[in-house]
């Protein structure tokens, strides 16, 4: 396996210097956070407000030693997917949900689905149950790790903070999982043995059986819910507790939720929460702005990622449900084939159009830097490894790094997978592009007057792909030449609204171009393992190589030793396009 070179190392280390290696640090780095002046002054503390009520209180690292907590936490995931794998664990045997990989609380809460009764229990302050001595303990003792006791101590002292596992550190819920595993057989165990089904999300436990009643060694008595002493004493040897006031028996005669997820016949979120979020973004669209309310129950301006993150939240839970469902056995993202401008829009359920209208908002009408679309992913990496080499002449196109910042352009450019081309009905190649500026306007329409606040450029290959789209730029768009070949040798093009073209440069002789063209021949001419780069879709994999290597392993690997000044038609006239933008 991938993972099992570290795993050995991590047995084998017996130093810092041995651990810093694995981890992909200094040593001298490593010693520095830990010890000079110390590990607790790398934390701030501040309090956030529970839904149930109260307070919970988070330690957040500063970014050093966040860095190295991301690294241990990694490691250790690498570790537990060796495990097992060398003891045939399969993904579907194992009954952690929380912070685990290709796991979430959509898995968790599939275990229960279409069950007769739900038994919710949570673990009272589950992450302050692992103090330094059980971290440091755990990693000398299990037999999976055996590790050397210097190490085990320089672990825990990654980890640790006033003597537990810290709320905000990336590697608590990781260490936590690995010790509470234990806990997780036993209690699957004792589940098993009483016909019923058992999972864990964090300090979440929920059992759920088909049967009338949940076995004695689990619920004592229905009303008031007391639990059995086998649960109980189980629990209570791993060294937890259980917090009596969320213990919660549900029945299938009413909603039964497991990880605030509806499980009674399927997989599904709450009703509430649905209304709730196509409200803000309907007042988003129309208004400009949406509240949130709080669980103080103030009201506080919502930002688009928080919307972002309720829909995409309610889309992969029904993104579960098209893949398990056997009347749907296709794609959840499958292409379909549609007529009409705004055809794509008839697959799409009332979830998915809300969402769809959501991000052709965010890209395209609300984005802070201009949007800029291009025929393919390589494109983009093309222009980001030149700006981010030319960013001295463009200042206006970049926010320099600094001792606290770190670079990043002031240009967007949107992650066209497969999800967001299914939404936006865009795709790889120009003529996506066509349909998207015949409708671009119908779509602007649906939002608020206010003017859109930056530009949505296209950058395109001056060649025949993009034909049709000159053609109807040409005979259509009023704000555009009327000639193809005038289109052909302008610099930007304002289409309309906030919509502007950028073609590449014709070449000498007014030939065509695409983005390719603009590097010099001895960045072309690189050779890979003997190979040379192959512009065209389909070539001979023994002599060539094609974009993708040409744009990860040469431009985006070597860029201080590329020529970009290529690229500088391409910024003087995205720079041209801001200033014309702002002058509307």
């Amino acid at each position: 396996m991938i993972h099992r070179r570290n795993y050995l190392l991590l047995q084998h280390a017996r130093t810092k210097p041995d651990l810093a290696l694995i981890l992909g640090v200094s040593a001298a780095f490593l010693t520095r956070v830990l010890y000079r002046p110390g590990v607790d002054s790398h934390y701030h503390q501040f309090n956030i407000v529970k839904k149930s009520g109260g307070t919970r209180i988070i330690n957040a690292p500063s970014e050093e030693l966040k860095e190295i907590q991301r690294r241990l936490a990694t490691l250790l995931q690498d570790c537990l997917e060796v495990v097992h794998f060398d003891n045939k664990i399969s993904l579907e045997c194992t009954v952690s949900h929380g912070f685990e990989r290709n796991r979430s609380i959509i898995t968790n809460a599939s275990v229960h689905q279409g069950k007769k009764k739900v038994l919710n229990l949570d673990l009272n302050d589950f992450f302050g149950s692992f103090n330094f001595g059980r971290v440091r303990g755990y990693f000398i003792s299990n037999r999976h790790f055996k590790l050397n006791p210097h190490i085990a101590t320089v672990i825990a002292q990654i980890a640790c903070y006033d003597n537990c596992l810290p709320q905000g550190s990336p590697c608590s819920p990781v260490i936590a999982n690995l010790i509470t595993n234990s806990l997780d057989m036993k209690l699957s165990r004792l589940a098993e043995r009483g016909g019923c089904s058992y999972s864990r999300y964090a300090d979440d436990i929920t059992f759920s059986t088909r049967k009338s009643h949940f076995p004695k060694s689990i619920v004592k008595a229905i009303e008031p819910v007391e639990l059995g002493g086998k649960l109980l004493g189980e629990i209570r040897r791993a060294g937890f507790s259980v917090n009596a006031r969320k213990t919660r028996l549900q029945y299938k005669d009413s909603r039964q939720e497991t990880t605030g997820l509806v499980v009674n016949k399927k997989v599904s979120i709450k009703s509430e929460y649905w209304r709730l979020t196509r409200t803000m973004a309907h007042r988003l669209f129309k208004k400009g702005a949406y509240e949130i309310t709080e669980a103080d129950g103030e009201l506080r301006p919502g930002t688009l990622n928080e919307l972002e993150g309720r829909l995409a939240f309610i889309d992969s839970v029904d993104r579960h449900n098209n893949v398990v469902d056997s009347r749907r056995p296709k794609p959840p993202y499958e292409i379909e084939k549609h007529s009409g401008l705004l055809g794509f829009k008839a697959r799409h359920n009332s979830r998915e159009a809300v969402y769809s209208r959501f991000l052709f908002y965010k890209h395209f009408y609300a984005n802070e830097y201009p949007t800029i679309l291009t025929e393919g992913k390589t494109d983009n990496v093309y222009l980001k490894s030149a700006l981010s080499e030319l960013q001295s002449s463009y200042p206006k196109l970049v926010n320099p790094k600094t001792n606290s910042k770190p670079y990043k352009p002031k240009l967007k450019f949107p992650d066209l997978d497969k999800r967001t081309m299914y939404f936006l009905d865009l795709g790889d190649g120009a003529t996506p592009f066509l349909r998207f500026i015949k409708r671009y306007e119908a779509e602007r329409s649906y939002f608020h007057d206010n003017k859109a606040k930056s530009p949505v450029i296209l950058i395109l290959d001056n060649d025949d792909g993009p034909s049709t789209i000159l053609k109807h730029l040409a005979k259509e768009v009023k704000s555009c030449p009327n000639s193809v070949d005038d289109i052909k040798k302008s610099g930007f093009l304002h289409i309309f609204q906030n919509l502007y073209l950028i073609l590449t440069p014709l070449k000498s002789g007014g030939k065509d171009s695409m983005m390719e063209d603009l590097f010099d021949t001895k960045t072309l001419n690189t050779t890979i393992d003997g190979k040379t780069f192959s512009t065209q879709s389909s070539f001979d994999g023994s002599k060539h190589y094609g974009k993708h290597v040409f744009s990860t392993k040469v431009i985006r690997s070597q860029k201080s030793s590329v020529n970009f000044d290529g690229f500088k038609h391409i910024f003087n006239e995205i720079e041209k396009v801001i200033a014309h933008f702002e002058k509307l």
